[in-house]
Order: structure tokens, then C-alpha cells, then sequence
């Protein structure tokens, strides 16, 4: 019981909480509209998709107060807000991948509060860092078969060579176990900082 209120826990009812997750989820509203007007599918799709996991609390309780925390919507967010704001091109593999592991940790929660399966903490954080991981590998994949089914070149250059491609898809797998062991450590920071301050206030 402790771990489901740790965990579940971070689905907030707090008036302000729920007023800037319901700002973000409208930003990235925009954002699936402006990819799709585009051609930009494979972003449209992760937003369409952090769009839908966002609101599930609202959805499930019936309640529009019933929001996960903004700041890990932030963070999950996080290369939206980079491609929409930044003057330069955000590419950071980094940022891109410490977004995914938010959205991991999301996924994580929601298991938690809705479903039958029970997470420690510490399993959570795992589950961020593994997931994390997976999903640089199912990207890649992603971009390849666009590539090849449409011509485009999110992964397969013109003139790139098969080694660069290879050392570039490395670093990618690098820089996402990284950013998911950096957002495991964060998250479990979190969990603990969060689960004093309800000890307290209990």
C-alpha cells in the first residue's frame, strides 16, 4: 500500500498543477496539428501519443484536476518545446531521450494507479532506465523504415557512409542509457523527496 501511494502519488488534484499540465497538453495539442500540416508524422505520433497518456487521469477519474505532475510533462515535452522555441535546431540526443525516459516514468505511474501491476520505486526506476533504452532502439528502427518506404532521410543520409551511420546510432544507444539512468536517479529523488513531505504533512 505504501508503494502504490508512493507511486500514485504523483497524480496531482491541485488546481494550479492541473492548470499548467492542461497548458501543456494544449501546446502539444498544437503541436500533433503543426506536424501533421507538415509531413512531420513520427513527431506528430510521439506527441499524439504523450497527449493521450497525459490525460488518462483526467479521463479515468472524470476529473479535469486529476493531472500527472507538470514537471514531468515538462520533461517528457521537453524536444517539442526545443523543435517550437529554440533558434537552432535542438539535436540533442540527450534531451530527446531524458524526454523519453519521463514519458517512461509516466507510463510507469499509470501502471501503477490503473492497472493490477505494483511497482517498487526502485523497479520503477529500472523500468525508466530499460525502457529508455528501448526505445532508442525502436526509433531507429522507425526512421529506417520511413526512410526506406518514402525517401526520407531522417537516418539514411545521402552520402553518409554505413560506418558513420553505424557510429551515429551508437552514440544514439549511448546518450539514451544515459539520459535514463539520469532520470532514474532524478525520479527516485522525487519519490523520496515527495514521499517526506506527505509524512509530514500526514
Amino acid at each position: 500500500m505504501a508503494t502504490r501511494e508512493r507511486l500514485g502519488a504523483l497524480v496531482e488534484t491541485r488546481r494550479a498543477n492541473a492548470a499548467l499540465s492542461w497548458l501543456l497538453v494544449l501546446f502539444v495539442g498544437v503541436v500533433v496539428l503543426d506536424g501533421v500540416r507538415r509531413g512531420d508524422l513520427l513527431w506528430a505520433g510521439f506527441a499524439a501519443v504523450l497527449a493521450a497518456v497525459a490525460l488518462l487521469p483526467a479521463a479515468v477519474f472524470r476529473d479535469p484536476l486529476a493531472m500527472l505532475p507538470w514537471e514531468v510533462l515538462v520533461l517528457a515535452a521537453l524536444p517539442l518545446i526545443g523543435r517550437s522555441f529554440a533558434t537552432v535546431p535542438l539535436t540533442s540526443h540527450f534531451a530527446t531521450y531524458l524526454s523519453v525516459a519521463a514519458f517512461a516514468l509516466v507510463l510507469a505511474v499509470e501502471l501503477q494507479v490503473f492497472s493490477p501491476v505494483r511497482l517498487t520505486p526502485g523497479f520503477a526506476v529500472l523500468f525508466v532506465v530499460v525502457t529508455t533504452m528501448a526505445t532508442a532502439g525502436i526509433w531507429a528502427v522507425a526512421r529506417w523504415s520511413v526512410d526506406v518506404a518514402f525517401g526520407t532521410t531522417f537516418l539514411l543520409v545521402p552520402g553518409r557512409s554505413g560506418l558513420a551511420l553505424e557510429n551515429r546510432l551508437m552514440w544514439e544507444f549511448v546518450w539514451s542509457t544515459a539520459a535514463g539512468v539520469v532520470a532514474g536517479l532524478v525520479f527516485e529523488g522525487y519519490f523520496r523527496r515527495r514521499a517526506r513531505r506527505d509524512h509530514r504533512r500526514g
